[in-house]
């Protein structure tokens, strides 16, 4: 299974703003979600979190400025190379302001306007948690159409909709 990083660059305690990525290549391309990317092989997951958010966003951090979350694990029984575990991190301190990179799009946005239908379906779920700064230890199904979560299991804020509800019993 794949291991990444997934970094919530935050204005404000309690946050009142967060940057999200708008994804120009590759897996999720097309959609917004937090910065980060995959823990190369030899790299600690606080080092793959600042080189990722250097490669994708130009912001240095330093490991102190990493707020560990948790981590998510995404299945896709339909897709089982896009399997992966996500180690999610909050962060409030950087140095330089997020810019445009080949691979991603930063864009702030005001916590009460996140683009939850632009973004990978997993993220209404755990999101609203994680920007608290609290535990985001869950794992996600998807469906057979890699786009939408069939189960889901953990420190979750809450089910997001009464259609995930509705989903849960008549798949069981």
């Amino acid at each position: 299974m794949v291991e990444v990083t997934i970094c919530l660059l935050v204005k404000g305690h309690p946050a009142t703003q967060l940057v999200l990525g708008w994804k120009k290549t590759g897996l999720g391309q097309g959609k917004y979600a937090g910065l980060g990317g995959k823990v190369e092989a030899g790299e600690t997951r606080e080092v793959a979190a600042i080189r990722e958010l250097h490669e994708e966003a130009g912001v240095i951090i330093s490991p102190d400025d990493l707020e560990y979350l948790g981590h998510l694990t995404f299945l896709f029984p339909a897709k089982p190379e896009w399997d992966e575990r996500a180690h999610v991190f909050l962060v409030r301190k950087w140095d330089g302001e997020p810019v445009e990179t080949r691979e991603m799009r930063p864009t702030w946005i005001a916590l009460d306007q996140i683009p939850y239908d632009k973004m990978w379906d997993d993220y209404r779920y755990w999101l609203p948690r994680a920007l608290q700064g609290r535990s985001v230890t869950a794992k996600f199904v998807y469906a057979q159409d890699n786009e939408t979560v069939h189960t889901a299991e953990g420190d979750l804020a809450q089910f997001p909709s009464r259609t995930y509800a509705e989903r849960a019993i008549k798949t069981g």
